[in-house]
């Protein structure tokens, strides 16, 4: 149901809100970046309610956390970020599964740079032929953090950089317990030549 109005001939349906607007975000998050937090700011204040999907395994061999690290992390930041509509879930089946069992019409997905919108494309496509109720939302984050990406920060990481400007305050803490108790996943320098961050 709704208002029907109309405006310089065209006939204008406003709907009654009847129920809240959920959309999903998911990702890994290993970690969660800036960029992350951004887009999660920006899809909280278009919707009633917002859950941050956390996938269960990453197909990364460079990931560092876990599940329940990682979700933790997600708590921390949007406690700190004052972000009260929005909860964290794992994500352990196919996104649009978790989208039908939630009850979740909107899938929220990032696109950093035009190097994003092939797989992206591909993906929101692969979605809705498998669930054509649900639509695929692309949110562009702060130009500053367009950078910025998870597989970045765990180079940086690993051989010793300064991820402060890459990543929430409480993701930093994590980061930095974590290489303290993995000194294993620390790189030396001789090792340096394989990797994105300082290839190119």
């Amino acid at each position: 149901m709704g208002v029907v109005t109309k405006y310089a001939g065209y006939v204008i349906i406003t709907r009654m809100k009847e129920t809240a607007t959920v959309a999903v975000y998911p990702g890994t998050f290993d970690p969660m970046t800036k960029g992350h937090f951004d887009l999660i700011c920006r899809s909280a204040a278009l919707f009633d309610k917002l859950i941050v999907a956390v996938a269960g395994i990453s197909p990364k061999p460079t990931r560092l956390f876990g599940i329940e690290e990682r979700i933790k992390m997600v708590h921390e930041c949007l406690e700190e970020g004052g972000i009260q509509n929005a909860e964290v879930m794992p994500l352990d089946c196919l996104l649009v599964e978790f989208c039908r069992r939630n009850e979740v019409r909107v899938v929220v997905r990032g696109l950093r740079a035009y190097s994003d919108f092939e797989y992206e494309f591909q993906m929101a496509l692969t979605n809705r032929q498998l669930a054509p109720e649900v639509e695929t939302l692309f949110l562009m984050p702060n130009e500053e953090h367009s950078y910025i990406t998870a597989s970045t920060v765990r180079e940086v990481a690993r051989y010793g950089g300064d991820t402060a400007h890459f990543v929430p305050v409480c993701v930093q803490r994590h980061l930095q317990d974590y290489l303290k108790s993995h000194p294993e996943q620390i790189i030396q320098g001789a090792s340096v030549g394989n990797t994105g961050a300082f290839d190119r």
